[in-house]
């Protein structure tokens, strides 16, 4: 999956509501009425919300034509992570080596003499 392939799964979270819903399914498959039963919104409303969770790969249909429930396709979210996990890596990197800048700037800064008396600071 490459980064034009994410575009769409972070579109898909960017929603509260679904990603109430991948939580949901984390914790095992469930059809389009469980899933809507906690909500004050029609089925319908939480279909859309799982059709755009499926157009993004982060959720799918099981083969259970009667019942339908919806399955979390954990394999998305693990290529989210590594992209995310390599980024977050770099700008680690990045502040500490900041870090060791600062505290060398700070090691080699003469301090600063008290003003004598009389003298404006």
């Amino acid at each position: 999956m490459d980064n034009d392939a994410l575009s769409p799964v972070f579109a898909a979270l960017a929603d509260p509501t679904r990603r109430d819903l991948i939580a949901r399914l984390a914790d095992g498959d469930a059809t389009v009425g469980e899933l809507a039963a906690p909500y004050d919104v029609s089925v319908q409303a939480i279909s859309k919300h799982l059709r755009v969770l499926e157009d993004s790969g982060l959720v799918s249909r099981t083969s259970d034509a009667v019942r339908a429930p919806r399955h979390l396709e954990a394999e998305v979210l693990s290529l989210m992570t590594k992209w995310i996990e390599r980024y977050q890596a770099t700008a680690e990197a990045r502040f500490r080596r900041l870090d060791a800048l600062l505290e060398s700037q700070t090691d080699q800064t003469p301090p600063t003499a008290a003003p004598e008396k009389g003298t404006p600071s």
